[in-house]
């Protein structure tokens, strides 16, 4: 494990809701009821159309931290923790055992999301890991990704470009047969 459990789980859900601009999947408030409970976001939620339209205002800014170099990423990072005075406390909740939270459980959805991911990057920074956020290699896709792999070979989203991609190729190499 490159991250400890919650810093994975936070990097991967901060990709999965930056690429739900890429597949629509984050419309309607049910898509968000979804979302929090395939990512185990916790905490009060509205349920209004306020707070979808607030996640969803999230991320394009979460998506400027693919294209940030350190300097940047830092400056990002820190702007959303002062924005949403974040302040880390050791919690413990559901299957998880002890992590952090910054935000209060009673703070709205997006504001718990952006320190989130906030305090995600701060572990990615601090490991010279910023390299493992990434954009797809697939010509046709703009999503995001976070290469969690041993050996840095992700180079794929997790909405089928890589399968894709895979069985072009074989079909490519078929019909050169």
């Amino acid at each position: 494990m490159l991250f400890t459990h919650d810093t994975e789980a936070s990097l991967q859900s901060m990709s999965a809701l930056v690429n739900t601009r890429e597949t629509r999947l984050l419309e309607s408030a049910a898509d968000l009821d979804d979302f929090c409970r395939t990512w185990e976001f916790s905490g009060s939620r509205t349920g209004d159309r306020a707070e979808l339209d607030a996640v969803r205002a999230l991320r394009p800014r979460l998506r400027t931290l693919w294209d940030l170099d350190e300097n940047g990423a830092v400056d990002f990072v820190n702007t959303l923790l002062t924005e949403y005075e974040a302040l880390p406390q050791l919690v413990r909740h559901d299957h998880w055992s002890w992590h952090l939270h910054a935000t209060r459980s009673t703070e709205p959805l997006a504001a718990r999301m952006a320190v989130e991911a906030a305090m995600a990057m701060v572990d990615v920074i601090r490991a010279g890991e910023l390299d493992r956020l990434r954009l797809c290699a697939a010509e046709d896709c703009s999503a995001v990704l976070v290469d969690l792999s041993r050996n840095r070979s992700r180079r794929y989203c997790g909405l089928g470009c890589g399968n894709r991609i895979n069985v072009a190729a074989y079909r490519a190499r078929q019909r050169d047969t």
